[in-house]
């Protein structure tokens, strides 16, 4: 069994840092905007005390521990979606996550750079807030089309034209997919951010 968790957040707020806390690996974690380009992936075993007593009462001669797959991508700054900083393409990184976790700074260091020029945790979590749904909403721009069109040939594909319509608009409301009531499993094929648990670390 299996988690993957992406980490997001602006640059310089210490995303690389939890990553290297958290998978014991030691990628670089600079004082500049987007050190991190090409993702870091790193897989942590999930620590059970019971695993040894389960795996003497069936015989087993291995031990699998479940196991959690962390993704730390570059940081994403207000525009990105249009192009700003390294733009979103690089969001791709954790779509096929399970969850996302955003790192949000809280610190004040004159020494570490930060993009907007201060330190504001509020308008931080909705800049990416926002970032991630203007993904989502290109995303669904996208998939409209072919969706719209394969519903036309199987009536069944209808349901998720509806739902993924529905998301559409919950997005247009300045809301996260993941706190309506649209089927998520209609969408699932998206793999729309804004539709995963998310975890705030500070």
């Amino acid at each position: 069994m299996s988690l993957s968790i992406g980490i997001v957040g602006m640059p310089n707020v210490g995303k690389s840092t939890l990553f290297n806390a958290l998978t014991k690996n030691n990628v670089l974690a600079a004082n500049y905007p987007f050190a991190t380009i090409e993702p870091n992936v790193g897989v942590v075993g999930v620590p059970d005390t019971r695993l040894a007593a389960l795996a003497q009462i069936v015989g087993s001669q291995t031990l699998l521990p479940a196991v959690v797959s962390f993704v730390d991508i570059a940081g994403i700054v207000k525009g990105a979606s249009e192009g700003a900083g390294l733009g979103n393409k690089f969001l791709a990184n954790i779509r096929e996550t399970d969850a996302i976790c955003q790192v949000i700074r809280v610190f004040n260091d004159g020494d570490v750079i930060h993009v907007e020029g201060r330190v504001d945790p509020a308008s931080d979590m909705e800049i990416i807030n926002t970032e991630l749904a203007l993904a989502d909403l290109q995303t669904i721009e996208k998939a409209l089309p072919r969706l719209e069109k394969e519903a036309r040939v199987n009536k069944e594909r209808q349901h998720v034209v509806e739902a993924v319509k529905e998301a559409e608009a919950v997005l247009n409301a300045g809301k996260p997919v993941s706190s309506s009531k649209v089927d998520l499993a209609l969408i699932a094929e998206l793999q729309l951010l804004t539709a995963k648990p998310f975890l705030y670390v500070f």
